[in-house]
């Protein structure tokens, strides 16, 4: 019987370093779908259980994005406290073994809610108490103290946004997109007015398409950790808020998802959540949706930049569609702005 070659996995040298850590061969690999930067793959080994497998894209990585020993070290720290990861198995730093590093852990056989036909299994309950759950479980990562899990020395702790304003204006040019004047416009109006911030852990990209949920809608897994750092744990809020699609929204969330469905809590039921967590002064949360807006629109430009260049394997990306949305998002970017009557 042929086997099929998957990008990114040599799978030979593979199957013999998942056997010396005890995964035993023959191993049968496929690609998870949904990821957008870096690679999931579904492990199954001749015992039946099922792991998973995280590595870079195949080409087309930036620098300081796609770091594995970053993701490693995130789920580690975090395994065993109230915020629920896959358990960690392994990490591979060599790159010999299929061309770049990797790292193996638990198969968490959730729902992942990425989009609205995600939610058809979940009762209005289970969608109301998984929305509820998404803002708890935030609540729950920011409430951690980084020293107390060993995370204090991941990043610096000053300068977060300033750090993040930079890096992703210097990646979405690095990337190669085209039509980058109106997210300049809108960096050069963030850049001039960072209010004054705080630090803890930053997910980066917490949403409901970056967790898993039972059927009763509690979080069974937080993945993609990719972005992980120390900073400003607002931003991580405003990103959730800007996701958080509710019925009769007049412009589009930044990436798409469930909560326009029937039983998802609304935008403000999530804010009051948050804020009788974790305690937290919210009066500048608008600047951090205006710049997850535009940090949006840089991600999704870089990305859309590797698939037209063949290094995100064909897994269903419509190129065209995202660049339609691109466009859309740096739009509600700038307006968000304007919104804000920053200088």
């Amino acid at each position: 019987m042929s086997v099929v070659a998957l990008p990114g996995i040599e799978r030979e040298a593979v199957t013999r370093w998942l056997a010396e850590r005890g995964v035993p061969a023959p191993v049968e690999f496929s690609l998870v779908s949904g990821g957008r930067s870096n690679l999931t793959y579904r492990v199954t080994g001749a015992d039946g259980e099922v792991r998973a497998l995280r590595r870079p894209p195949t080409g087309g990585v930036l620098s300081t994005a796609h770091d594995m020993s970053r993701e490693w070290r995130f789920i580690s720290a975090l395994h065993g406290t109230d915020v629920p990861v896959p358990t960690p198995l392994a990490y591979c730093e060599d790159t010999e073994v299929t061309g770049a590093t990797f790292y193996v852990m638990d198969f968490v056989d959730g729902t992942v809610l990425a989009d609205r036909d995600s939610t058809a299994g979940f009762s209005l309950d289970a969608r109301a108490r998984a929305g509820t759950a998404t803002v708890e479980c935030m609540s729950a990562l920011h409430n951690l103290d980084p020293d107390a899990v060993g995370l204090g020395d991941v990043a610096r702790r000053d300068g977060y946004l300033q750090r993040q304003l930079r890096r992703w204006q210097k990646q979405v040019h690095a990337s190669g997109a085209p039509d980058l004047a109106l997210l300049d416009e809108v960096h050069d109006a963030l850049a001039a007015n960072v209010p004054e911030q705080t630090t803890g852990i930053v997910h980066g990209d917490f949403r409901p398409g970056n967790l898993s949920y039972g059927a009763d809608g509690e979080v069974l897994a937080v993945f993609d950790w990719e972005l992980a750092t120390l900073g400003e744990p607002l931003a991580d809020l405003g990103w959730l808020i800007a996701t958080w699609e509710e019925p009769g929204d007049d412009y589009a969330p930044v990436t798409p998802g469930p909560t326009a469905e029937p039983g998802f809590p609304s935008r403000d039921d999530l804010i009051a959540r948050y804020a009788e967590l974790t305690g937290r002064d919210l009066s500048d949360l608008p600047f951090y949706v205006a710049f997850q807006r535009w940090r949006s629109c840089c991600i999704t430009a870089g990305v859309r930049a590797r698939y037209e260049a063949g290094h995100m394997g064909d897994d269903g990306y419509d190129v065209g569609e995202r660049a339609d949305a691109e466009q859309r998002q740096a739009e509600l970017a700038w307006r968000a702005v304007k919104d804000l009557r920053l200088r």
